[in-house]
């Protein structure tokens, strides 16, 4: 029995893994923490298929694993983390129960806010997605709808942005009800929309098959370094843009 076959649902699991302690991080509004963890599932993931396809051991079994990895990593956490933010932009706490197990297990002695329960859209629309493209035969060059690690990115970026960038402006914009709940939606549509994606796969390495991608890193990198964890929302809204812009190229 080869050993080298496991290699990828390894991997795999170790984005699982780290999307597990990443959700313990933001069920505790620890989000840098969370951030990093997702970071590091979303790391896992990259190299998962890549090491499958090096390796040549794709398997209908790695395909399963992978989106059950990328659904709790990227779906439900970033969904927790809206949650949380919509709670703290609508000055309610996230939710109380009564200590004592007895009492706990009455409905009495439960109470959760609704409105910030609209984050959690964002793990259904995430799930309804990965499936869709388990099904899909025709994403092999391109995305269909914004990838889920991508939507994960810009969720993330948001507290980043609050506990990073320092700016009066961008924390009124960010704490905001309207805002997260407007996001929030977006990400629901984007990532479940029939807008054709551009994929980061380089089939070779000359500029004229590859200018658009080209294109997106290099301003991906000076967004980056201007305007840091704020550029993130900017580089995957440009990410869409080209995308349109190029839709006819894409195949």
């Amino acid at each position: 029995m080869s050993i080298k076959r496991h290699i990828p649902n390894l991997v795999t699991l170790l984005n699982l893994f780290s999307g597990c302690i990443a959700l313990i991080f933001a069920v505790n509004s620890n989000f840098v923490a969370a951030a990093f963890f997702v970071f590091l599932g979303i790391f896992f993931d990259f190299f998962d298929g890549l090491l499958a396809r090096k390796l040549n051991v794709q398997s209908p079994l790695g395909i399963q694993l992978d989106s059950l990895a990328d659904l709790l990593t990227s779906g439900v956490v970033p969904g927790v983390i809206m949650f949380k933010l919509i709670a703290l932009a609508t000055d309610t706490s996230d939710f109380s129960y009564a200590n004592d197990w007895s009492t706990g297990m009455q409905w009495d002695a439960f109470k959760m806010p609704l409105l910030p329960l609209i984050g959690l859209f964002i793990a259904l629309a995430s799930a309804y997605r990965l499936a869709k493209f388990n099904l899909d035969e025709d994403q092999q060059s391109y995305f269909k709808g914004l990838p889920v690690p991508a939507n994960t990115l810009v969720i993330l970026s948001l507290p980043l942005i609050l506990e990073y960038q320092n700016s009066d402006i961008m924390n009124a914009i960010i704490i905001n009800k309207w805002f997260l709940i407007g996001i929030t939606l977006l990400s629901c549509y984007l990532l479940n929309s029939k807008i054709k994606l551009f994929a980061l796969k380089f089939k070779n390495w000359g500029f004229k098959d590859n200018a658009v991608r080209y294109i997106f890193l290099v301003l991906s990198v000076v967004c980056l370094i201007v305007l840091q964890f704020a550029a993130i929302p900017i580089i995957i809204g440009l990410y869409i843009i080209l995308s349109l812009l190029t839709r006819a190229q894409i195949k």
